[in-house]
């Protein structure tokens, strides 16, 4: 006989677990459907962000240059310290043969001292503290002595001192590193930006640039060209004839510079050796903190930790090495990004 039994229906609770998350699957597609599409960011918008970045790379690439002049410093140290070394082992030896000497020709007539024949079989460090030892030896054997121990001394204060900074060049080195990658990271973060804008965009913000330095360039030269000095007009002039010169950061020179760059060999152009970074910069010389009192090729400071200078072109103007992207040119003071700090005249 067939059975009749009605089939199982789903519980309440089923019931009301599959409606609720079938009627948020049906809202969540249609927010999805009517969400609207992400906006591509506008050319200003891209420019402020590239802007941005430009500046905090150009802040790690002063640090860059720091830790990279530090590590040349050292090298050069380490070097120096390495051949002194070197020299002094080389004079401790011919001490040591003199006495070995000494104690041959006394070892020929038989009456070798018992006190330096000890010195020529043990490590004579503290060996001419002792009174009693001295009783015992000639003067000249006294004054071999005293110099042997004289170098020692010398020679393990040069090799601590050596170490020392070698362990200090091992950690500027790591310092180099690090700072190299963040301003290569945010250099390709800005380039990635950059990318995203079509051409024509590219096009209008380079005209914009263009049309910005060649007003700055008309007002220096309708401007005060009166110089601090012959040694700043020199600089300054030097530093005209690399207009054009792109940026590059941690570059001296001659055909590319960041911005400490620029003006270090602007001022070595001079005859005048100043610092390679914009902090170091910013300690030589005299103060100007009114931009009336500037002159040009004063030096020039930007932002509160000092991580941008150029050169003061007169009339409000500078010339200077931008940041990433750009050439060495003539920019107005109110558009650098940041704050003047002051000036310093060389």
């Amino acid at each position: 006989m067939a059975s009749h039994r009605r089939p199982k229906q789903p519980s309440r609770t089923r019931v009301t677990v599959l409606t609720t998350a079938a009627a948020a699957a049906v809202a969540f597609s249609a927010q999805a459907a009517n969400a609207a599409p992400s906006e591509k960011p506008s050319k200003d918008e891209v420019k402020s962000k590239v802007d941005k970045l430009y500046e905090e790379a150009e802040k790690a690439t002063e640090t860059y240059n720091g830790a990279k002049e530090k590590q040349d410093k050292l090298e050069k140290q380490i070097s120096t310290l390495q051949d002194k070394v070197a020299r002094g082992q080389d004079e401790l030896n011919q001490l040591r043969e003199g006495i070995g000497t000494m104690a041959s020709a006394q070892y020929r007539t038989g009456s070798i001292d018992p006190s330096l024949q000890l010195f020529l079989s043990s490590n004579p460090d503290d060996y001419l503290d002792k009174a009693s030892t001295l009783d015992q030896l000639s003067s000249q054997q006294v004054e071999a002595l005293k110099k042997i121990q004289e170098k020692q001394r010398e020679l393990a204060q040069e090799r601590q001192e050596a170490s020392d900074k070698l362990k200090d060049l091992a950690a500027t080195r790591t310092e180099l590193g690090k700072k190299k990658q963040e301003v290569q990271g945010k250099l390709a973060a800005a380039q990635k930006l950059l990318n995203s804008l079509t051409a024509q965009e590219k096009a209008a913000l380079a005209a914009e640039q263009s049309r910005a330095s060649r007003a700055s360039e008309r007002n220096v030269l309708s401007g005060d060209t009166g110089s601090a000095s012959n040694r700043a007009a020199a600089a300054f002039s030097a530093a005209q004839s690399r207009l054009g010169s792109p940026y590059v950061y941690g570059a001296t020179g001659p055909s590319s510079f960041d911005c400490s760059g620029l003006t270090s060999w602007a001022y070595a152009q001079a005859g005048v050796s100043i610092p390679r970074t914009s902090q170091e910069q910013a300690n030589i010389g005299t103060r100007i903190y009114s931009v009336n009192d500037l002159k040009v090729g004063d030096l020039v400071f930007f932002f509160n930790d000092i991580h941008h200078v150029g050169l003061y072109a007169g009339n409000g103007q500078i010339l200077h090495a931008p940041r990433t992207g750009t050439v060495v040119r003539y920019e107005s003071m109110n558009t650098i990004g940041g704050p003047f700090m002051f000036g310093v005249r060389v």
